[in-house]
């Protein structure tokens, strides 16, 4: 049996949903599948206002021109994360500054934060790591006194929970990620939430190309104008139509995926007990949205040896991220491999698992069956 990394999960809905974008001649973004999707979202988690992009990048992006990133101003985000997090304000001058991550939660360490911040910090970035939220209260808590915007990143945590209220519910920008990777699948997609009701209506204009097309759309003009600056934040009424028949069939993807995740559990829990693997390890305020699952070996040469004997089974664990503070482009900022040392020893460690909805469904018990088996072989026991 061929256990991959992920596997995109069809709910049965796709097709019929996709041929009726594609024949309703209305194919690009903001038309009816577009607005199905917004409605839904908002409606399963209280968001107060979403913009559907092309990607959780594009999401990103978007949220780094709304907050007003320029040239010179630093953002304090994770080490522990994908390029497009930095990229996005790197890409309009900003100096990222990163912080180590909490080897409990991999998300970023909030009592490092508040040392960082000089007078040229305008925002902090924090993600949501495997699906488990950051502590978000905290980071409000300090971006509120030092008055900085906080856009997090909730590529992966669509659906979590942390303190009974939704991942991206609570800062002034959040971000998700519709990547065929993800949960929920558009194939390529995102989107773009705002809870500062006085941003709403620029980033409206900032997804239109900079133009207030809203504004005629809404009856206010009979014409659009250029009147910001701006890109084609949209995401195409096929992709959202994709979308729907995916989101439409949450609780049954979330209960298969849980599956999944009490798998992994049963299995490394000895291990974590013997403290020779760190596991993740939600508390009583996290509701988790079933997304990855990833463990930190004791040492390298454990952590890889664990990954060449799965894949003789042709079960595919990957490595996670590798740390942006020592890649090639964070050395350019300055950085060296050191300067976080967390980051850098729980990057050296740390596997990603195979991780996908039909898992549940077949391949469960070969996973554990063999992992089992490696893990014995490893630590003898």
């Amino acid at each position: 049996m061929k256990i991959p990394f992920n596997k995109v999960y069809q709910t049965g809905a796709e097709d019929a949903y996709v041929l009726e974008a594609i024949h309703s001649g209305l194919q690009c973004g903001n038309h009816q599948f577009c607005e199905r999707v917004i409605d839904l979202m908002k409606k399963s988690y209280g968001f107060q206002q979403v913009y559907l992009v092309p990607s959780g990048t594009a999401a990103l992006e978007m949220g780094a021109v709304l907050a007003g990133i320029e040239p010179g101003d630093e953002v304090i985000l994770p080490s522990y994360t994908f390029s497009s997090t930095v990229n996005s304000v790197v890409l309009f001058g900003a100096i990222p500054v990163f912080c180590e991550v909490d080897p409990k939660t991999l998300n970023i360490d909030v009592s490092k934060i508040e040392a960082l911040i000089t007078p040229k910090t305008k925002m902090i970035v924090p993600i949501d790591y495997a699906g488990l939220s950051c502590d978000i209260d905290a980071v409000m808590e300090i971006a509120n006194r030092h008055n900085l915007i906080v856009m997090q990143d909730c590529a992966q945590s669509y659906g979590t929970r942390y303190k009974g209220r939704p991942a991206g519910t609570v800062p002034h920008l959040a971000t998700f990620s519709f990547h065929e990777t993800k949960n929920f699948s558009a194939g390529e997609g995102g989107a773009l939430i705002c809870n500062v009701p006085e941003w709403e209506l620029r980033a409206h204009f900032l997804q239109e190309k900079g133009t207030d097309r809203r504004l005629v759309l809404n009856g206010m003009k009979n014409k659009y104008s250029w009147v910001d600056k701006g890109s084609s934040y949209l995401l195409s009424d096929v992709l959202a139509a994709m979308l729907l028949a995916q989101l439409e069939h949450e609780a049954e993807i979330r209960s298969k995926r849980g599956q999944v995740t009490a798998m992994y559990d049963r299995l490394f829990e000895p291990y974590f007990e013997k403290g020779v693997i760190d596991i993740m390890r939600p508390t009583k305020d996290d509701e988790l949205n079933n997304h990855a699952y990833w463990a930190v070996f004791d040492t390298t040469e454990n952590r890889q040896r664990f990954m060449d004997e799965c894949r003789k089974f042709e079960i595919y664990v990957y490595i996670g991220y590798m740390p942006l503070h020592s890649a090639p482009y964070g050395l350019k900022f300055g950085y060296k491999p050191e300067d976080l040392p967390i980051t850098e020893s729980i990057g050296s460690r740390v596997t990603r698992l195979p991780y996908y909805t039909s898992l549940a469904d077949e391949g469960l018990e070969y996973v554990y069956d063999h992992m089992k088996e490696v893990l014995k072989e490893i630590y003898g026991f």
